[in-house]
């Protein structure tokens, strides 16, 4: 991290400047998943207490955003897509962002361990040092694998969903987290194959960087093909069901029949098109998740009011 520290503001700090150093969009999808599952965990929780704890994690998820923001200051303002952010635009200074992140990190686990369970309050904890210091500190520009590696973060909050509802750990809970840990690589692959000069400019190593895009075409498939095996094996535990297959099939056909066009496409046939195929991946990606997590509420829903029955599950 460079010294940004004496940057003077250019414009003055709005509301919205300091909810987008939260980063809203990455805190959907942790709120989405996080209470898919406490929803589909076999023990009900009370409907205020189920608020807190979600609410606990959507402030984890803002916290671990500022303090990313802070630390990323100097290669977001180099890289196209993140140089208007609060701070490289000079909104909100980087002593302010760790301020918020660090306080809002306190306040997330400490309210999350009064209102449900240890367990809970110790992976939403574990979740926010894994995102601000192994991933954003470490792995993020020291190596290739940082996608893989630091997906881990944003794979947690189903994970501390469940255990907010029964205090353990279960195969379920485990194969929702894969589920997350395996997309996050093609997912943002396939994005850094259309925004690949971003990440060389600002020394990020990107898979797209050190070793190429025919490398990380053949990565996007390779993980793909895994994330589909847990995709259905997640069908197949008691918080499956028919409706969810009928999802699950529909989604990784879709989804790896877009890696599988990028896996056999060229440079050339990239530049050709405008990265076309890699955009248009990039977006059923992110259906993908959010449709898969969706189907297992909707088993939840349906396994709730008695209108299914999956013999033997």
């Amino acid at each position: 991290m460079t010294d940004v520290t004496n940057q003077q503001h250019t414009r003055e700090a709005q509301m919205g400047d300091y909810f987008a150093l939260m980063k809203p969009r990455v805190m959907q999808l942790v709120v989405f998943t996080a209470l898919v599952g406490l929803l589909v965990a076999p023990v009900s929780v009370n409907p205020f207490i189920a608020f807190v704890a979600v609410l606990c994690i959507a402030v984890g998820a803002g916290a671990s955003g500022a303090l990313n923001m802070w630390w990323d200051a100097d290669i977001d303002a180099i890289m196209k897509r993140t140089v208007n952010r609060p701070i490289p635009s000079g909104a909100v200074q980087p002593g302010e962002a760790l301020g918020i992140g660090v306080t809002l990190s306190v306040f997330a686990v400490v309210l999350l361990f009064l209102a449900t369970n240890a367990l809970a309050a110790g992976l939403l904890a574990f979740t926010i040092f894994f995102y601000a210091v192994i991933y954003s500190m470490w792995l993020k520009r020291s190596t290739p694998q940082n996608i893989v590696i630091g997906g881990a973060a944003g794979a947690f909050p189903p994970m501390i969903g469940w255990a907010v509802a029964t205090g353990s750990v279960s195969l379920e809970s485990v194969l929702m987290f894969a589920l997350i840990f395996m997309w996050t690589p093609p997912h943002f692959w396939a994005l850094a194959l259309f925004v690949k000069s971003d990440y060389g400019d600002a020394g990020v190593p990107m898979l797209t960087e050190t070793h190429g895009r025919d490398v990380t075409r053949k990565h996007i498939l390779a993980y793909c093909l895994p994330l589909v095996a847990v995709a259905f094996w997640l069908g197949f535990t008691s918080i499956g069901g028919p409706f969810y297959l009928l999802v699950a099939v529909v989604l990784n056909v879709w989804f790896l029949r877009g890696c599988y066009a990028i896996w056999t496409r060229t440079d050339a046939d990239s530049e050709a098109d405008k990265h076309a195929v890699e955009r248009r991946t990039f977006v059923v990606s992110i259906y993908y998740l959010f449709g898969h997590f969706g189907a297992l509420l909707v088993e939840a829903l349906l396994r709730t009011y008695g209108l299914t029955q999956w013999a033997g599950w």
